[in-house]
């Protein structure tokens, strides 16, 4: 049984890539001792291709589906490791490793640390973080076999995706450095970008072997601190502009309430003086306020902001800010009225 079982291993004449696992980019083909058997036939099915790499040097491509027989098909190398072999044993083993040649779709794909840039806009830095999908084809298999597999025996679309990602941050970050994308432009910009960077990309890898066929963005974060800060400046801006709205100087609003969270305060003798003196600085100033005629409008296209009703959903803003009292509510909301 024993001298059948070799003597069948000695003749085995075919060699084909049977249920490859789904996520295998590149994969050696192993059997009986990984040695090729003369007269041996290879099988490369659909979406498959096969590299011969003999003594450490890629010998030959086969890129297209068919049947060879390596034996008497003109395959110039073969000659050359026929002659080593001695009654059907090769000197030299012969490494084939099988590979996929169809596109790879939706592979995922996100930044592995945050990319800073400065913001055209607020004109400080910035922290992203993107994620999206990509796929791509093996274009030059050989090269790609030399420069990334390097003779593993298995090489996976797993691998091959650190590859990518780690390639990823500097060119997006040059793209955002020059197209002037901001915090408020990203998310509408999101196609553009992507085309932007994959065109950065396409020859980077080609220099590897493979081309992207495909590239997106799906989403992006900003990190915590660029969120604090551009939410304060959206804060700040909605105050002053509803001070405006009321005829009154966001400066001084600022104030009245720096001088209403004082007099608030009584904790102890001295905070209760503290407070009362507030309270009185609080009530003079408000009373300026008050006082104060509004700034005239410098243009006829400011009319509408002047809108009565406007001003009185404004002033009832500020009111239920507490950021005045229901007798400076009262007194502005009048003098809103008898403007009418």
């Amino acid at each position: 049984m024993g001298l059948f079982d070799g003597l069948q291993r000695q003749l085995r004449s075919v060699i084909e890539w049977q249920n490859p696992a789904p996520n295998a980019l590149f994969e050696q083909w192993t059997d009986n001792g990984d040695e090729i058997k003369n007269a041996s036939t290879l099988i490369v099915g659909p979406g498959q291709g096969c590299i011969f790499v003999y003594r450490g040097k890629v010998q030959a491509v086969f890129d297209s589906e068919g049947s060879y027989n390596l034996q008497t098909d003109n395959i110039p190398f073969w000659t050359t490791i026929a002659s080593f072999m001695q009654f059907f044993e090769s000197q030299y083993k012969v490494g084939i490793y099988f590979y996929r040649k169809t596109v790879i779709l939706d592979q995922k794909w996100g930044t592995s640390s945050q990319i800073k840039y400065l913001d055209p806009t607020y004109k400080f830095p910035v922290g992203l973080r993107a994620y999206g999908n990509y796929s791509y084809r093996l274009a030059e298999p050989a090269q790609f076999f030399v420069n990334v597999v390097g003779e593993q025996n298995l090489f996976t679309t797993e691998q091959l995706r650190s590859v990518i990602v780690a390639r990823l941050s500097q060119p997006l970050a040059d793209f955002l450095a020059t197209s002037r994308f901001g915090y408020l432009d990203i998310d509408t910009n999101r196609e553009e970008i992507a085309a932007g960077v994959m065109q950065k990309l396409l020859p980077q890898f080609a220099e590897l072997g493979f081309a992207l066929t495909d590239f997106r963005i799906e989403g992006t974060d900003f990190d915590e601190e660029t969120l604090k800060r551009v939410n304060r400046i959206a804060d700040m801006t909605a105050e002053a502009q509803a001070a405006k709205e009321v005829g009154l100087d966001y400066a001084r609003i600022q104030q009245l309430e720096a001088m209403r969270e004082a007099a608030r305060n009584e904790g102890g003798g001295a905070g209760m003086g503290m407070g009362l003196g507030a309270g009185i600085s609080f009530g003079q100033t408000m009373a300026q306020a008050m006082n104060q005629p509004a700034a005239a409008p410098a243009a006829p296209a400011q009319a509408a902001s002047a809108d009565p009703m406007e001003k009185l959903a404004q002033l009832k803003k500020l009111f239920e800010a507490e950021l005045i009292t229901a007798e400076e509510y009262a007194e502005k909301k009048k003098s809103i009225l008898d403007g009418l």
